[in-house]
């Protein structure tokens, strides 16, 4: 059952309670008894930032307002305050929390985001001893939030467990067909519209990338287009969101090795689960903004038809690309969706992929490779948006430099560069499609982790969907 975030200033006497002070207001707390301010000001001044208070009717939580060098890193203290929470919760078997922010700084909207995220597990097929979290209600009681920040907050939160479940979900549950269905479904939920191309609509759109990719496979691809558009629009042209959706990258004839690679290619699919997050949010929250996605899903196999390295094939937009590496294949699919993209006539479209590994070495898993052609403050716009929720983006350049190891002695292009700089050449690949404000985000380091961090959760992350949601509702605002 998934975790439930609300609102409710009047919550019962015999709740656990999480009490968020400044150091040095612990006389104010008037929740606190006098022997428990005491006590609690002796544990401040001996640097303590958690002291668990204990009622044995229910626990009391003291959870010091964190320090840090600007508002962005303390939001992120605190989201990290609530994994520590949680921990604690769990030892102690809780099954609800309220929390209670008295330094009048919406503080306890972190706490319960890091709170909310850490909560999240996979216990789908667990058949013996799930170990599922007690935890089920987080209630934010403070007087400084309303009912309407919680519940956007949530829905938001709600549409990451399901972005997460969605790239945890094993390949051999999760053929192009089955994801499409997924998305459906979550179209009804959220109240988005979709619309589902089969094979012969893609062939009829001359999508030779997305078919090229799909040759080797015995399940056939699907093209998404995903919908939210409320009559009280304030954009009268689209956002166009493109997620890249492998359901699983076998490399084809340019086969990956196993270990730590092909072993986790369910996650390939990333980008369009997170798409679909954004899609999820925004019409569960009426964002006053017309949004398209666009997801082509496939799985990518070395069968008796597959593209071979060195095959030329032909895009939708009429580019002619001499396939070099079929394992450099997300973007062959981006391609055509980009260039479909074109039809909207769109304000900004945004792709995000798990698109290179070359990515993920430049950065590793704290930030998100960026790069585009969208103009500096809509950039600037992302990057703020990313700092507000810690999902930190880094800027590549787009130099025309890097478009020569692109050429190809046969085709317009090859879609593979040099041994260096792949994540910028993959970008360069992936502009040629565009003609239009882009932005292309690499998720390659973020949304699948190997290792257990704070909030993020280990396996799937749901990376892209709180920054994208939160660039969306600035320019709704």
């Amino acid at each position: 059952m998934p975790t439930q975030l609300k609102y409710d200033t009047s919550f019962a006497k015999n709740t656990d309670l999480a009490i968020i002070i400044a150091k040095d207001a612990v006389s104010q707390v008037q929740e606190l008894q006098p022997e428990e301010q005491n006590y609690v000001q002796q544990q401040v001044e001996q640097d303590a930032k958690f002291i668990n208070l204990n009622r044995y009717s229910h626990r009391v939580y003291v959870l010091v307002l964190p320090e840090a060098k600007n508002e962005e890193l303390k939001k992120e203290a605190l989201r990290q305050a609530g994994h520590a929470l949680l921990k604690q919760l769990k030892t102690d078997k809780a099954e609800q929390i309220a929390i209670l922010d008295k330094t009048n700084s919406q503080a306890g909207l972190y706490l319960a985001e890091g709170l909310y995220l850490s909560n999240y597990q996979h216990l789908k097929y667990k058949t013996k001893d799930p170990k599922a979290s007690t935890l089920q209600t987080i209630t934010i009681a403070d007087e400084t939030v309303n009912a309407e920040q919680v519940q956007e907050l949530a829905n938001v939160l709600e549409a990451v467990y399901k972005v997460r479940d969605l790239v945890n979900e094993p390949h051999s549950h999760q053929s192009a067909m089955q994801f499409s269905e997924q998305l459906e479904e979550l179209a009804k939920e959220g109240g988005f519209d979709i619309e589902i191309l089969d094979e012969l609509r893609i062939q009829s759109l001359k999508m030779g990338g997305l078919l090229a990719v799909n040759q080797g496979s015995e399940e056939p691809a699907t093209f998404n287009i995903l919908e939210w558009k409320p009559e009280n629009a304030k954009n009268s042209k689209p956002y166009v969101l493109v997620g890249k959706g492998v359901v699983y990258d076998t490399g084809g004839l340019s086969l990956k090795p196993t270990p730590q690679s092909m072993d986790y290619m369910k996650s390939d699919m990333a980008g369009a689960a997170a798409v679909t997050g954004v899609l999820y949010a925004a019409a569960k929250n009426k964002l006053p903004l017309h949004i398209i996605g666009l997801i082509p899903a496939t799985d990518n196999r070395p069968g008796g038809r597959a593209v071979a390295p060195g095959d030329v094939i032909t895009m939708h937009n009429g580019m002619t690309v001499e396939v070099l590496n079929t394992d450099a294949e997300g973007r062959l699919i981006l391609a055509d969706a980009l260039s479909f993209a074109k039809k909207y006539d769109p304000e900004l479209v945004i792709d995000l992929a798990t698109l290179t590994g070359s990515a993920m070495r430049a950065v590793g898993k704290e930030g998100l490779v960026v790069m585009g052609t969208a103009g500096e403050e809509v950039m600037a716009g992302l990057k703020k948006a990313g700092d507000i929720v810690h999902e930190r983006t880094v800027e590549f350049p787009l130099w025309d430099e890097y478009r020569k190891q692109l050429d190809s002695e046969i085709a317009d292009l090859k879609n593979l560069g040099g041994a260096d700089a792949g994540h910028i050449t993959a970008g360069k690949f992936l502009e040629e499609f565009t003609s239009y404000p882009w932005v292309h985000f690499d998720i390659a380091g973020t949304a699948y982790l190997h290792a257990e961090d704070s909030y993020r959760g280990k396996l799937a992350t749901g990376s892209g969907v709180r920054l994208v949601y939160n660039y969306l509702s600035s320019q709704a605002r």
